[in-house]
């Protein structure tokens, strides 16, 4: 011990190393002794409350994980059943697909109840579409605005080009109002005075201040238009904005050739609309949970879509703009939101209602729907009260795929808006314009059709309008109409066999239609075949048809006590059955004051 003292060497300590170190006395250690215990004992009481916490967590989490796991094999198990219907060389490769990806999701569920999964998991098909789409989407929106600046518009080059880094931009008050006075051929009163002072408002006229309906609106929510004379009274008014006199004027020009019927105006507009498109796409997107499908899908962007091909009301469609319309409607990738575009198409009858017919006709699968109902309807919207030319049917049929085209023709020789020899004509002649050969004109349907075949045929047609969605009083409309043709109890079976089988709303809105007749009448057979429904629906073979209604009912109730649809059917099932509507008031928790 001496030897390693003597050979160590030790460096004394100055006086600074003491004045850095001061030496604690044993009173102050015993002051703070007392806090420090405390919190010693405060940190012992988080430790064992996060312990607690992470293992109820850990128990929530192997619950989760093992409620999804069944839940998934539950559903594994339903689509297996539903595709063993499907055609026989279909079947093993989806079942296939199936049982590979239960086994995936399994092995995934395990490893997170372990807590060993430490790769990413792997992402959705639909994520990974959707993150594509929008990556598309903003370099779609990076090529238009650099378009629109090309081309010279009068929207400020600042604010385009803000929307490649923040398309969110385009829905703020300012771009919106914008927006609005670059259509109108106007420019916000903002604008005017921050570019050029309110010296130059003399040039322009207020065309949103009103005495009566507007006296005193905010400042920046006014709009401008050049004066009709305006540049009479700009070479009367040398002095006014000496320095800005040329910027005005480029701006008045600017604006003049966005509202000529020139190509360039036309050309200026496309792509305005066009961005437009893009940029609602991307904002449902980015706002998913705030943003209602049905505005976007159903409202906006069917008219962007009318006003990109839809050029003028006589011209015909151009091929070119009709597939830039697809290529911007292939933006959206849920199909139902397509398709809820394109149905929205033409709600006023015209050439844009000619347009919905062609998107769904520029298919490659021939469906029994298009056959049946797309194709006889598109023929009713050609063919109106006199037979039009075949050259401009022929020109807006080759938009539509050439398998079609033939069941177009055949159609048009079928139709019941004109003659027989009419039609035939002018089926024949659509045929030669097409270079379509080996048509004949339709024959009769087959006859001693097995009643069997017949009743599976016309319930079909039936299911066809179902599916497809269409106008409830349509879909009761064609039951009565079947029901008057065969009116046995075979039918009566069939029509609530196939009344069950759609969604409960649309089962609620057809039976409330089944009474009406289109004068306001009621149907003479229709509280009969009522009766039955209400029978059949009550009885406790339907048990599980019948708390589908009651529950889509009690939504409604909750949603809106007096929702005509609501006291509509109630009303109809206490006029066929009361007790029947008594249950079913109680069952949806309807207070008896009410009833």
């Amino acid at each position: 011990m001496a030897s390693a003292r003597d050979g160590a060497k030790i460096k004394p300590m100055s006086q600074s190393d003491n004045a850095a170190n001061p030496v604690v006395s044993v009173e102050e250690i015993q002051k703070a002794w007392s806090d420090l215990a405390l919190n010693v004992r405060q940190l012992q009481a988080d430790h064992d409350t996060l312990q607690q916490e992470n293992k109820a967590l850990r128990t929530l989490l192997e619950r989760v994980v093992e409620h999804r796991q069944k839940s998934h094999n539950e559903l594994i198990l339903l689509l297996t059943g539903l595709v063993s219907k499907l055609p026989l060389n279909d079947v093993g490769a989806i079942v296939a697909k199936l049982v590979e990806h239960n086994a995936s999701v399994a092995e995934v569920c395990a490893a997170l109840s372990k807590g060993k999964v430490d790769a990413s998991l792997p992402q959705p098909a639909i994520l990974k579409a959707m993150e594509q789409t929008k990556r598309e989407l903003l370099a779609s929106i990076k090529a238009v605005v650099e378009e629109l600046s090309r081309i010279d518009t009068p929207l400020e080059p600042e604010m385009l080009q803000a929307l490649i880094t923040d398309p969110e931009t385009f829905f703020t008050p300012r771009v919106v109002r914008a927006t609005r006075c670059y259509i109108k051929g106007q420019v916000p009163r903002e604008r005017v005075v921050k570019d050029f002072s309110e010296q130059a408002l003399v040039f322009f006229n207020d065309m949103t201040t009103d005495p009566k309906l507007n006296p005193r609106p905010k400042p920046e929510e006014i709009a401008l238009s050049f004066k009709p004379d305006f540049e009479a009274w700009f070479q009367q008014n040398p002095a006014l904005i000496p320095d800005k006199r040329n910027d005005l004027m480029a701006l008045y020009q600017k604006i003049q050739r966005s509202k000529a019927a020139t190509e360039p105006a036309r050309a200026q507009r496309y792509a305005f609309q066009k961005l437009s498109f893009l940029l609602e796409v991307i904002h449902y997107y980015e706002n998913q949970n705030t943003e209602a499908p049905d505005v976007i899908f159903a409202q906006r962007l069917p008219a962007l879509i009318e006003q990109l091909v839809i050029t003028g009301p006589q011209d015909p469609l151009d091929e070119k703009l009709v597939k830039e319309a697809e290529t911007l409607m292939a933006f959206v990738v849920n199909p139902v939101y397509r398709h809820a575009i394109v149905n929205n198409l033409g709600k006023s009858g015209g050439m844009p209602k000619t347009l919905s017919y062609v998107f769904k006709l520029r298919t490659d699968k021939v469906t029994d729907e298009i056959r049946n109902e797309v194709i006889p309807e598109f023929v009713k919207h050609l063919v109106q009260k006199s037979a039009p030319p075949a050259g401009s049917l022929a020109a807006t049929l080759r938009l539509i795929n050439p398998e079609i085209q033939r069941f177009v023709v055949r159609a048009i020789m079928d139709t019941d808006r004109l003659n027989k020899s009419e039609a035939e004509a002018l089926g024949k002649a659509v045929a030669k314009e097409l270079n379509i050969t080996g048509l004949q004109p339709p024959g009769k349907g087959p006859e001693n059709v097995p009643p069997e075949i017949e009743r599976q045929l016309a319930w079909e047609k039936i299911k066809t309008l179902i599916t497809s969605r269409s106008d409830p009083g349509v879909i009761a409309t064609a039951i009565r109409d079947r029901l008057h043709a065969k009116y046995d109890a075979d039918e009566l079976k069939q029509s609530w066999l196939t009344l069950i089988e759609v969604d409960p709303i649309a089962l609620i809105r057809i039976f409330c239609a089944l009474p009406y007749l289109a004068d306001g009448s009621t149907d003479a057979v229709a509280r009969n075949v009522m009766e039955t429904y209400v029978t059949r629906l009550t009885h406790e073979k339907y048990a599980a048809s019948y708390n589908k209604v009651v529950t889509s009912l009690r939504n409604m109730y909750r949603a809106n006590p007096t929702s005509p649809t609501l006291l509509n059917f109630i009303a109809l099932v206490k006029w066929l059955d009361p007790t029947a509507a008594h249950r079913m008031s109680t069952d949806i928790g309807i207070p008896a004051t009410v009833q």
